[in-house]
């Protein structure tokens, strides 16, 4: 389940950074792309400490 949600959170984060560049309809997320990449960052750090 937590791998799940880690995929999920990368595509989305991949798609808002590369998103706009590939893509012209594509609206820009701003930092939202930032807050991804620290919520898949501090989840994938819980799962190697065994945490959760």
């Amino acid at each position: 389940m937590l791998t799940w949600i880690i995929v999920i959170l990368l595509i989305l984060w991949l798609l808002g950074y590369f998103g706009p560049n590939v893509f012209a309809g594509f609206p820009r997320s701003g930092n939202a792309v930032h807050i991804l990449l620290v919520i898949v960052v501090i989840l994938v750090l819980l799962n190697l400490l065994g945490i959760i």
